[in-house]
């Protein structure tokens, strides 16, 4: 794993939350594939997240589906648009993370704000403590309006994880960084996720600003969409988050038998590729 600033540099804390030291015991840099919750089904859904386990995920990301996520591109929008449409809620999701938990899958949830407000913020953190959450990644929260959040969730030893993206200034990345808990997730690109035929050149360089204020663990998501780009990103980051392309092999797949292991192939081959595997 790339070195890191000393604490005392940055005023983070000595001790460090269970998800960011899953990244330091590792010694690598850690694959995270990213599932819709309860998608296509919630059965399939926890089948789906074994299957990447079975082949080399570190962590998973389970996405609570949303009716107006922002944040995502058309292939999770409408993942999430067929989960709402056979009744997934945020209760279902909840219920398969700890299922998952429970088998030990390192499992961080992705959530829209308005979910976690919906369901009371206490609520949510506490069923997220109880299901053996590690971290939730709110992606329409920015770090000026995410300070009670943080409250609620560190209280009950969930991080809330914070975006930091390629056009932020300097100075932003230092107030996301001394704010973050857990990882910081690193845009790789401006807009909503989705597969890209090629990353952008200044991402090393953008993963580099963010190191500069923090020792947190960094984790490049959004566009990361092949093995070569997946190698290419640990090469700088601590960990590797891939969604749009899994979701689209699930939806194209004729069954999921196929769609199991189509996933399962890609994920193997990401987690063999030398910068991953190491």
């Amino acid at each position: 794993m790339s070195a890191h600033k000393d604490p005392a540099s940055t005023g983070h804390p000595a001790a460090a939350s269970a998800l960011t030291q899953v990244f330091r015991a590792a010694g690598k840099p850690l694959l995270m594939p990213y599932a819709v919750g309860g998608y296509p089904d919630p059965d399939s859904c926890v089948e789906i997240v074994r299957a990447y386990v079975k082949n080399g995920a570190d962590l998973v990301e389970l996405g609570i589906p949303f009716s107006d996520p922002l944040a995502d591109g058309p292939v999770v929008q409408s993942a999430s648009a067929a989960a709402l449409r056979r009744g997934v809620r945020l209760a279902d999701v909840l219920r398969i993370a700890g299922v998952m938990a429970e088998e030990g899958v390192r499992v961080v949830l992705l959530s829209y704000l308005n979910t976690i407000l919906a369901f009371g913020p206490e609520r949510f953190f506490d069923r997220c403590r109880d299901g053996g959450v590690l971290g939730v990644v709110v992606p329409d929260v920015p770090v000026e309006e995410a300070t009670d959040l943080r409250a609620t969730a560190g209280a009950r030893g969930v991080d809330v994880i914070l975006l930091a993206a390629p056009t932020s200034t300097d100075g932003r990345l230092a107030r996301i960084a001394q704010a973050a808990s857990g990882f910081i997730y690193c845009v790789s690109t401006v807009g909503v996720t989705g597969s890209r035929a090629s990353l952008r050149a200044d991402l090393p360089g953008f993963v580099a600003r963010v190191r500069e204020h923090t020792e947190l663990p960094l984790a490049v998501g959004f566009g990361v969409s092949t093995a070569e780009q997946a190698e290419e990103v640990a090469g700088y980051a601590d960990g590797v988050i891939i969604g749009s392309a899994l979701v689209d092999m699930v939806a194209r797949s004729r069954s999921l038998s196929e769609g199991l292991a189509a996933i399962g192939r890609f994920v193997y081959r990401v987690r063999s590729m030398p910068s991953l595997s190491r």
